[in-house]
């Protein structure tokens, strides 16, 4: 071989050396590799935010201090902080980043007596000796999984980003769509706020029962598409969804990124005298007609209140008594660990809006696999422990929305909410507890509100008088008033 040839070759695997005062390598940028589109806001070096070394020959020196997921909540400081330190600051004590108020909830309906100020703080015991223990068992493992630490579930609709990527990043079946941020749709909403809670009904979605044969289409073999785990009823949606608002219109970003921002409240928008005195952000009059300027660019005329029974029924009874058109009511959750290897019984109920449930399920039934251990993963360490949490009910159902009083008196809107029995069978069989129910008050139910708002109907006065009837009767019979005493 000739030095023409070794020349050659050198400058072929080296092609940015040149002879000469510049005898350096072209090295390539983050970009060469990565080939990613970043938004208007951000169009500044990717080690703004994933760090890294864009000065380095090879990819593990040009990865070191590389961060993946800046967005997530470990690394906001460094990755965001430098030009969003107020948000940053501001967004950690929010209820989306601590969970704090439904954590607590559901801890105090099992005696806890201290208050959490974050779900990350619910203490580990993997051989649970009181009921409370099991209770943090079962949130760690199966509750905590849409919270802003994690990417949530296997499903397709329901995987998403960390910490601010969370909202503000797209992800199509369970993957990045889009390097570009933006202002949250309601996707990102619905990859945390689906199955039988708030956000689901927007849309007019009830999740099917568990079991096979009560979910549709039936199928026999053939696995049916189920973005977000579990089929569901379609339903009447909601009337501001059905004119085409998105959540953020009613919850802005002061709300869900500030501790102290304030929730929105159908008055502010539909009732004459609050529009007068302070027209809520979006909110414009335009020759005496109210309009909302929606975050998607689409104009809603506000109808203002003008029927009596506003003014006769004021500061007495919340909205949705009159106006919900139908609300989840799924009476008695029941949640059983099993530490066993028996998964018979399970075939038919394997669909449980859980993907490491499900797979363990299919998987052990089908017995061309190998079986896999009654395992699942704390979600706060990542570690696996023993047992699988198994969750059914005594009856779902859709309902006119139950009725009780809140706080003040006045008559809401209620569901069971707290209405939970856990029980835990270990290894040997022996059942450790068995249907411990919580001790919330009046049955669990819980003050709500249904997103699921529409006329009130012809029979909406007949709806409070019964609720009243019931309330008068029961207050005869104890000698005492039962202020949130629901009925239907």
């Amino acid at each position: 071989m000739n030095k023409a040839f070794y020349l050659i070759v050198f400058l072929f695997v080296f092609p940015g050396y040149t002879s000469g005062e510049q005898k350096s390598i072209v090295l390539k940028k983050c970009i060469d590799c990565h080939a990613v589109q970043a938004d208007a806001n951000h169009q500044q070096s990717c080690l703004s935010c994933h760090k890294g070394n864009d000065q380095a020959a090879d990819k593990k020196s040009a990865h070191q201090g590389y961060i993946p997921f800046p967005a997530h909540p470990e690394h906001l400081a460094r990755a965001c902080g430098d030009c969003h330190a107020e948000t940053v600051n501001r967004i950690v004590g929010t209820v989306h980043f601590t969970l704090n108020n439904s954590t607590n909830m559901f801890r105090k309906a099992f005696g806890a007596e201290n208050t959490l100020t974050s779900f990350r703080q619910t203490p580990k015991k993997s051989d649970p000796e009181t009921v409370l223990d099991l209770a943090d068992d079962l949130l760690r493992r199966r509750c905590f999984r849409c919270h802003l630490y994690s990417s949530g579930d296997n499903y397709p609709a329901v995987t998403h980003g960390t910490g601010c990527a969370a909202c503000h990043m797209s992800f199509t079946d369970g993957k990045l769509a889009s390097h570009s941020w933006q202002k949250p749709g309601d996707e990102q909403c619905l990859s945390c706020h689906y199955g039988n809670y708030v956000g689901f009904d927007y849309y007019g979605r009830f999740e099917h029962d568990f079991n096979v044969e009560y979910r549709t289409p039936f199928t026999t073999k053939e696995k049916h598409f189920r973005p977000y785990g579990v089929e569901y009823h379609q339903l009447q949606p909601d009337i501001h969804q059905s004119r085409g608002m998105l959540c953020i219109d009613c919850h802005s970003g002061r709300e869900l990124m500030d501790p102290a921002g304030e929730k929105p409240s159908c008055k502010k928008c539909h009732q004459l005298e609050e529009l007068q005195r302070s027209l809520p952000a979006q909110v414009a009059e335009q020759q005496g007609i109210f309009v909302l300027h929606g975050r998607n660019g689409k104009d809603h005329a506000m109808p203002v209140m003008r029927h009596p029974a506003h003014k006769e029924l004021k500061g007495k009874i919340n909205c949705q008594v009159c106006h919900a058109q139908w609300t989840f009511n799924d009476i008695g959750k029941h949640f059983l660990r099993s530490d066993t290897d028996d998964f018979n019984m399970w075939a038919n109920l394997s669909v449980q809006g859980d993907f490491a449930v499900e797979t363990i399920i299919d998987n052990n039934n089908d017995f061309d696999q190998t079986e896999l251990p009654p395992e699942m993963t704390d979600t706060l360490t990542g570690q696996t422990e023993t047992g699988l949490w198994y969750k059914g009910f005594t009856m779902r159902r859709w309902e006119i929305p139950l009725l009780g009083r809140d706080a003040q008196g006045n008559i809401t809107t209620m569901r069971p909410l707290l209405d939970f029995h856990l029980s835990w069978i270990d290894e040997e069989e022996n059942v450790r507890f068995d249907s411990v129910p919580s001790q919330a008050p009046d049955k669990g139910l819980r003050s709500y509100t249904p997103h699921t708002t529409g006329p009130a109907g012809f029979f909406y006065r007949e709806r409070i008088e019964q609720f009243l009837a019931t309330e008068r009767a029961a207050q005869t019979s104890t000698g005492k008033p039962e202020k949130n005493r629901p009925t239907d």
